[in-house]
């Protein structure tokens, strides 16, 4: 049964591999072999979710590595596995034969294979190995079009901001073998004091810093430089989910200190209300489908930090399921009428009805209205939340109602005066057949997997998930959150709303200019400063 472990990541990892050595005498056969090898590992998350495989192995002298699939593994390999194949399929119609294709799903295989090991490690080296993978990928992704300058200088800031933030499991890790002898993750809150505190606190950096978080939330506007189907991938299942997945997993190292759970509960509610209003403040669709990330991924690190795994879990999936729907709806308009602003894109789901009526499904799961997955399944989530923290929560729910409806509005009312095509690049005014193949799949189960979090199955997903007795939500907080829901909605479609000026929100509350005057230019400076002592006055010594 350990050989299904070991063959999990294998297929996409080995394939990617192969395709980046091969380079561009590849460019012809990527397409066909990425999703082939893509297909297979869904074959095999499925399997491997069945039979549930775990294998141990020799790492370091007495810290051995491992790989194992459990409960809530099972739901992310399947999770991975499937965003993977649709964003592969969507991109094997989007990236052009000019482009160098071998590269680009070389990058995207491996990234996958790197977010599989990652939800299947049970311990904090093997976890690291494929965290840092996953954020060279990343990098190289972001800045795929290298030739542009502002894309790796995008690129670049996404790469660094995260490599911070990843620091903290290097501290984690070194805490933990400390405290515990072990960097097995289901040691961690047996972890003697005070290394168990350090070991959280280190665990909370990385992840919130991964998930884009505040206040590393900025890096996933500049992730937008990449190209459409990176998007797709990177916020839905992968990289930007990774850390919320992690504080799931740790989710008893973070009830034992007494303090994390507060502090990561009240990072992702106030993460979800930020980011819900910098959402409602953009008119370019990529940008708000990006502060929308961060802010539905708040509510499952909300979910870690109270103690709701279910209804993180099935906020996760539904989400990954919505937003990869959208972002590949989103790159679709952009590759076919060449803009992503949306006052430009008035009619643009008339013009395509396919993306945009399953576009439109997406939307609308996002904007929690009943009775559609997203709408459950935060409200699973709200349901463990004391009071403070419900009310923030809930009112971030109002917000995703109306930064959802925005966007479909956007995109569904009739042409006019605003509409523009070709402002950003020269649209194909075409969405071929692999394009849009994935859109009602992901419609479909974005719509419909919040029924796991119902009555009457949350005891079976609980269960699944080794979650019994985890709180559900009452009759009454599910009329009231989906009746708020709804009355944004509609206030938001009868386009009476104005929108802030450009600004302090629609700037992502200056979060990027913040970190730059605040961190990198005090780090450079002084970095210089020091290159010149080692130049001027050591080496001047010598010489002397």
């Amino acid at each position: 049964m350990s050989a299904l472990a070991w063959a999990l990541p294998a297929p996409p990892l080995l394939a990617g591999a192969l395709l980046l050595v091969a380079g561009r005498r590849a460019d012809r056969a990527a397409p066909v072999l990425a999703v082939a090898v893509a297909l297979a590992s869904l074959v095999l998350a499925f399997a491997a979710a069945v039979a549930r495989p775990e294998v141990t192995f020799p790492l370091f002298e007495g810290l051995p590595g491992g790989l194992a699939v459990d409960g809530l593994s099972a739901v992310l390999v399947v999770t991975v596995a499937s965003a993977a194949l649709a964003v592969l399929l969507f991109a094997a119609g989007d990236i052009g034969p000019d482009e160098p294709r071998a590269r680009f799903f070389g990058l995207m295989l491996v990234f996958a294979a790197a977010m599989l090991v990652t939800v299947t490690a049970t311990d904090l080296a093997v976890l690291l190995m494929a965290w840092e993978v996953m954020g060279a990928m990343s990098y190289a992704l972001i800045g795929f079009w290298w030739q542009d300058g502002e894309r790796v200088d995008s690129a670049n800031v996404a790469f660094l901001t995260t490599r911070a933030g990843d620091l903290g499991l290097y501290f984690a890790a070194g805490c933990a073998v400390a405290g515990t002898h072990s960097l097995s993750l289901a040691e961690l809150a047996h972890a003697a004091s005070p290394w168990r505190d350090l070991v959280a606190a280190g665990i909370v950096v990385s992840a919130l810093g991964k998930s884009a978080q505040l206040p590393f939330s900025f890096w996933l506007s500049r992730a937008m430089a990449g190209p459409s189907p990176v998007s797709a991938l990177l916020h839905s299942a992968t990289m930007v989910a990774a850390g919320a997945y992690l504080l799931l997993r740790v989710h008893p190292l973070l009830e034992s200190t007494g303090w994390a759970g507060t502090l990561v509960a009240w990072a992702g509610a106030l993460t979800a209300l930020a980011m819900g209003a910098v959402a409602v403040a953009q008119r370019d669709l990529k940008q708000l489908l990006a502060a929308s990330t961060c802010a539905q991924i708040g509510f499952m690190v909300l979910a870690a930090g109270v103690g709701s795994v279910a209804g993180g879990t099935a906020q996760l999936v539904a989400h990954a399921a919505v937003k990869c729907l959208m972002f590949l709806g989103a790159g679709a308009f952009l590759t076919a009428l060449g803009t992503k602003d949306l006052a430009e894109l008035h009619g643009a789901a008339r013009r395509f009805r396919l993306v945009g009526v399953a576009f439109g499904a997406g939307a609308l799961a996002l904007a929690g209205l009943p009775p559609l997955s997203v709408w459950v399944a935060k409200d699973v989530v709200l349901a463990s939340a004391p009071p403070a923290l419900y009310a923030v929560g809930l009112a971030a729910g109002v917000l995703s109602a109306a930064y959802s409806v925005r966007a479909l509005v956007a995109v569904w009312r009739p042409r006019d005066a605003a509409t523009r095509d070709d402002t950003e690049q020269r649209g194909t005014r075409h969405v071929g057949l692999a394009e849009a193949l994935p859109m009602p799949v992901l419609a479909a189960v974005g719509a419909g997997f919040g029924i796991v979090a119902l009555p009457g199955v949350l005891g079976p997903w609980q269960r699944l998930l080794g979650a019994s007795g985890e709180d559900g939500p009452s009759a009454l907080e599910l009329t009231v959150s989906g009746g708020l829901a709804v009355l944004a909605a509609a206030v938001v479609a009868s386009r009476r709303v104005r929108l802030p000026a450009p600004g302090l929100v629609a700037d992502w509350f200056h979060l990027g200019r913040a970190a730059d005057r605040l961190v990198a230019r005090p780090v450079l400076a002084l970095a210089t400063a020091l290159a010149r002592f080692d130049d001027r006055v050591l080496d001047g010594a010598v010489r002397a």
